[in-house]
């Protein structure tokens, strides 16, 4: 009896193999849902929407983006990697979801390293600091002494864990004491700034650069090692009396773990080729970020070595767990 049941489930795993076979052959033959961890209207939408366009293109089949901000990309994250792994659920995968949210929030839903399979990175940048125009100083120098000569007094921005710990460094390579004062989104951070509600944003290039180039904010650094070419003259907070420091952000895609590696494959390339189409290739330059396009491996590398950093420093500066 048990070698007829033996029997039979070997026959039927050699009959469902041409048919996982024929499915990997044929993807993707229905549209692919890109789960957005965060609201509308800031740097991982945008992304998403620009390339997610492309790629529905070059695959033949749509990428309906899925917008899902909630608890500092939490639950968008923990979607995609508790999604069937068949190429059907796309995640777009900013760096705080891997390596910061697993240290500053308690019971995490999903493990960044062991539940995710990273596809490439997508684009880098540093930060931009940004103070409110009102704001009596003209670069990150004069801001640092303003700041000194009025602890507590200044509220900067954060959307969650990522700008937060960004600003809480620079805070604590500085010397100064500024107020958090958090926000649901990019968007209502950006009007915080722009109606002095706060008076300084460690933000991402993409939102910052129309905001610099329109006069609506005065920016102070970027906080990359080498200069933005979009803003040349600007210069970096490593060159304005803080050797050393840096802080960059970065974007990807990810599938749940346990993908079928020819689905990985056919992925990775197609995103990779879109990267490096002039249009888009020409429209992250312009933002002020740099489009990457590196293997899973590369990237995957990447991630286990900036999780232990941001251990390290979350611990560094005393970060509480939420």
């Amino acid at each position: 009896m048990k070698r007829a049941i033996l029997v039979s489930a070997g026959l039927f795993l050699l009959a469902a193999f041409p048919m996982v076979k024929a499915a990997e052959s044929s993807y993707p033959n229905r549209p692919i849902r890109l789960v957005i961890p965060f609201v509308a209207g800031g740097p991982s939408d945008f992304l998403s929407r620009l390339i997610g366009g492309k790629l529905g293109e070059a695959l033949g089949q749509q990428v309906v983006p899925d917008n899902r901000g909630s608890a500092g990309g939490i639950v968008g994250f923990d979607m995609g990697a508790k999604a069937t792994p068949d190429g059907y659920t796309l995640l777009m995968a900013a760096y705080s979801g891997y390596t910061i949210n697993p240290h500053v929030y308690k019971n995490m839903p999903y493990n960044p390293l062991t539940d995710l399979q990273p596809i490439t990175q997508l684009t880098v940048g540093g930060n931009i600091i940004v103070i409110n125009t009102t704001v009596k100083a003209n670069n990150l120098r004069e801001f640092i002494a303003l700041a000194k000569a009025n602890p507590g007094k200044m509220n900067f921005a954060s959307t969650g864990a990522g700008p937060l710990l960004a600003t809480e460094r620079f805070k604590k390579a500085a010397g100064i004491d500024l107020v958090n004062i958090p926000y649901k989104g990019t968007g209502q951070s950006v009007i915080a700034i722009l109606s002095n509600e706060v008076q300084m944003f460690v933000m991402n290039p993409l939102i910052a650069v129309p905001n610099i180039k329109g006069g609506k904010v005065r920016a102070l650094a970027v906080t990359s090692l080498k200069r933005n070419p979009v803003l040349p003259d600007l210069p970096t907070v490593s060159e304005s009396g803080l050797p050393g420091f840096e802080n960059v952000t970065w974007h990807s895609f990810a599938f749940p773990a346990r993908i079928p590696r020819p689905i990985l494959k056919r992925m990775h390339g197609e995103v990779v080729k879109v990267l490096n189409t002039p249009q888009v290739r020409d429209t992250i330059l312009a933002q002020g970020l740099e489009p990457v396009g590196n293997t899973p491996e590369e990237l995957s590398a990447r991630i286990k070595k900036e999780y232990a950093e941001m251990a390290a420093l979350v611990k560094e500066i005393g970060y509480q767990p939420q």
